[in-house]
Formats: structure tokens, sequence, C-alpha cells
């Protein structure tokens, strides 16, 4: 991506207000078409090796405004640009590949369980406690885990409902959610090949978020 991209949103973050946008509006012009490139770019590598259908940019790239009305931070813009990267693209609901780019190296690569019903909750933890094997294969795979190191969000601090504290898998039946992300510096979203190291994240993401959709939306929970 162009530097010129990130010193916009760097701006941004210290002029959050309306007018300042609007005075500066060919400037967050230019920084949307860069994401659009690069968006543009991952759906058609990622199409390769996933079927993506007719999957457009406009379909992916999240709005800038923030929804201010329930928010006591009132600033209008978002301090970054971001887009969902999946069949369906944003609006799909089910885990996608998210690319949120934003200075001070902050820009990261992300997917997994975030915002899951009750009912998707109780299948990932059936599944866990029927089979874990699985999941546990795809998240500590070592080339896997060196590009995703940590496991991001929310656990129960006891154990749910039905499960034993002694279950050999508690630590994952006890996750809320189950995300992955992977952080860039600026100095790498820069450079030429910014959009191959992404795509390269993606590849591997793609069993996890494969596995978690199968799971979260398409396997029936047992009555």
């Amino acid at each position: 991506m162009e530097s010129k991209t990130l010193h916009f949103l760097s701006l941004l973050a210290e002029n959050n207000n309306r007018e300042w946008f609007q005075e500066n509006r060919k400037l967050y012009d230019a920084a949307k078409a860069d994401m659009e490139s690069l968006v543009g770019y991952l759906i058609g590598e990622v199409g390769k090796f996933q079927d993506l259908g007719n999957l457009q940019v406009k379909e992916c790239l999240l709005r800038i405004n923030r929804d201010i009305r329930f928010s006591k931070n009132k600033a209008p813009y978002k301090n970054n640009l971001s887009a969902g990267i999946g069949p369906g693209g944003k609006s799909s609901g089910k885990i996608d590949y998210y690319i949120q780019v934003q200075p001070g190296n902050q820009t990261f690569l992300g997917g997994g369980m975030w915002d899951v019903t009750t009912e998707q909750l109780g299948r990932f933890r059936q599944e866990i406690d029927y089979n874990a094997d699985e999941l546990k294969g795809i998240i500590e795979d070592p080339e896997f885990r060196s590009f995703y190191p940590e496991i991001e969000g929310e656990s129960l601090k006891t154990m749910p409902k039905g499960y034993s504290k002694d279950h050999p898998e508690i630590e994952l039946l006890k996750r809320k959610q189950l995300f992955f992300m992977h952080r860039f510096t600026d100095k790498e979203v820069a450079s030429k090949d910014f959009g191959q190291k992404v795509l390269k994240g993606i590849e591997l993401l793609k069993p996890f978020t494969d596995y978690m959709n199968y799971v979260l939306y398409e396997q029936p929970a047992e009555q």
C-alpha cells in the first residue's frame, strides 16, 4: 500500500471531525482507492483456491463512518480502513478474512469466532467435547502458530454448564471467543509485497475459518 494512506489515517486520527474530512476529501479518496486495490488483488488471488463467487470489492469494504448513536465516543470516523473478504463479503454473517489498515503498527489480518449466538457456542463446545483433535491440529500447527502466535478473545472464568472441570479440553471449552490475528508494521504495510504477505496469512488462516464456519453455521446441533 502507499505510505500516504497511512499518513492520511494518522492525520484523520488527529482531526477526526467532519469539517476537516470534507476539506481533505481528496486524501480520503486516494486512501480508499489504495485499499480497494489491495482488496481487489486479494479477491483475485484468494479466488484461485477458494470459491468466492462473483465477489466485488465494494461488497468487502467497510465504511469509514462510525455509528455513534449509542457510543460515548462521538468521533465520526474510524482511524482505519477495513474489509471482510470471503464468500458473500462483509455481510455474509460468517467468518471471513478481516484486514484492518491502521497506522502506529496497528494493521492486522485476523479471523475467528467473535460474536456468536448461544446456540452457535453450544455447537462449538459440542464439537470440542466430541473431537478436539481436528481443531487442535490446525491451530497448533507450527507454521500456523508462528504467524498467529496468540489466541485472542474472552473465556469463561468457570466451566460451561454440563462440562466437568476435569475435562481434558477445559481451556477450549471455556472459550467464548476464539480469534487469531497477525499484526503488520507500518514498514510492512508500505512495502511492495504487502499484498503477498497478507495473502500468505489468508492461506494459513483458511483451514481454521473453514472449520469454524462448518461447526458454527453448517453442522446441525444435536437435539
